[in-house]
């Protein structure tokens, strides 16, 4: 499902409305039904199912509500108002769960001695359980493959509506048989199923409202994928939140040093497009490059002379007369070493000669204020990156400039 196609929340809302219409002519049969045989049970399920109708109705409007393009005022779109009527569906499966439960019990202290008209009521208690199952089978068909959790939740309150029927038709056939409160005693044990089953679900609601991180198989399928793409050396931060059907995503990439920023933007349009064909549920991913963060990290710094920790930072590249290059580990400096600048007394080129030389000393990173054209270029696929100096001392500028880059 893409993020941008609407086409599967049309499909949920066609869903739920051929739910509402199916339970409304429910209603009126077994309503009915239980009318002229004086059956409290199946009037009972009747009662049940006209709740249905606006438990359906309520997904049907938060699937066509859901659908709004984004605005000012919501800017990453209703979809949320999807999972707000899923949470309103799971609290209805309890008080189903819970209604069960006081009936079931008043059933057992009061057994029904006589049934009338037996054959249309257990008649009418088989259509609903078949109609019941048919109509939940089909939400949770199009609840899963759209995403909604809004539409799974009603399909699965549906069931419940097949195991209530089921409850009623055994209900009528024991009382038929003699058997006086079987109906009420299955229905106590069932109603327990219902009320965790419902509270199982509501909790999954209040989560995704509250932005936690349950799609767990959803990161570590995204995490693989990114780490597919060539060029890609670590992948962290990873975050997702749901949103109604969709997921929205963001996550920190590693990637090889010196890479020009076009080379950056296509890896992060690779990524969206590899993630979004893996996890089709995700409407945006957020991708925040970073350079791949060393142990030790090799800092070089143009000096004006030659005074070891107490030489004075030159402002220039080329014209340096010195290098110091430092091999640093978290801050701290392991040892280092000046070494003169053959370029400086060169008429022309003397950056690029001066940035030749640091590339065969393997140097990480480069403390300069700014740097001409031949010497970035010549950098540009090769440094983790450069710095301008900052610090009251030459020892302070290094440890700042190792720190930006190490792990």
């Amino acid at each position: 499902m893409k993020g941008n196609d609407e086409a599967p929340l049309k499909e949920g809302e066609i869903a739920s409305r051929y739910s509402v219409i199916i339970n409304m002519i429910l209603v009126v049969i077994k309503g009915f039904t239980g009318y002229l045989s004086g059956n409290i049970a199946l009037i009972a399920d009747a009662i049940h199912s006209f709740a249905d109708v606006f438990s359906s109705a309520a997904v049907f409007i938060g699937l066509k509500l859901s659908q709004r393009k984004p605005d000012e005022l919501f800017p990453y779109g209703y979809h949320r108002i999807e999972t707000l009527v899923s949470l309103l569906v799971s609290v209805l499966i309890i008080i189903t769960g819970l209604e069960i439960t006081w009936d079931s019990i008043i059933y057992i202290s009061n057994p029904v001695s006589e049934v009338s008209m037996a054959t249309a009521s257990l008649a009418v208690s088989l259509i609903s359980i078949g109609v019941s199952y048919a109509i939940a089978f089909y939400k949770v068909r199009v609840g899963r493959r759209i995403g909604s959790t809004a539409l799974l939740n009603d399909g699965k309150h549906s069931y419940v509506d097949v195991i209530s029927s089921a409850i009623v038709f055994i209900g009528i056939l024991g009382e038929y048989m003699g058997l006086h409160g079987f109906q009420g005693i299955a229905g106590v044990i069932i109603s327990m199923v219902i009320i965790y089953i419902g509270i199982r679900l509501a909790k999954y609601d209040v989560l995704t409202l509250l932005d936690a991180c349950i799609d767990t198989d959803s990161m570590e399928i995204i995490k693989k994928t990114v780490l597919s793409v060539p060029r890609v050396e670590g992948v962290h931060e990873i975050r997702i939140r749901r949103s109604g059907p969709y997921l929205f995503g963001e996550l920190h990439i590693e990637l090889e040093r010196g890479l020009p920023v076009d080379e950056i933007e296509r890896i992060i349009s690779q990524i969206n497009s590899k993630v979004k064909e893996t996890v089709p549920s995700i409407d945006h991913l957020t991708v925040q490059p970073e350079t791949v963060k060393k142990e030790e990290v090799v800092v070089a710094v143009p000096l004006a002379d030659d005074q070891g920790m107490n030489s004075t930072i030159s402002t220039h590249f080329g014209r340096a007369n010195f290098f110091l290059i430092a091999r640093t580990r978290k801050g701290e400096i392991l040892d280092y070493r000046i070494i003169e600048n053959p370029g400086k007394s060169l008429k022309t080129k003397r950056g690029i000669r001066a940035a030749e030389l640091l590339k065969s000393r393997d140097i990480d990173v480069l403390v300069i204020e700014k740097l001409s054209d031949g010497p970035k270029l010549l950098f540009s696929d090769y440094l983790l990156g450069t710095v301008p100096p900052e610090g009251a001392s030459l020892e302070e500028v290094i440890r700042k400039a190792s720190l930006k880059f190490s792990e």
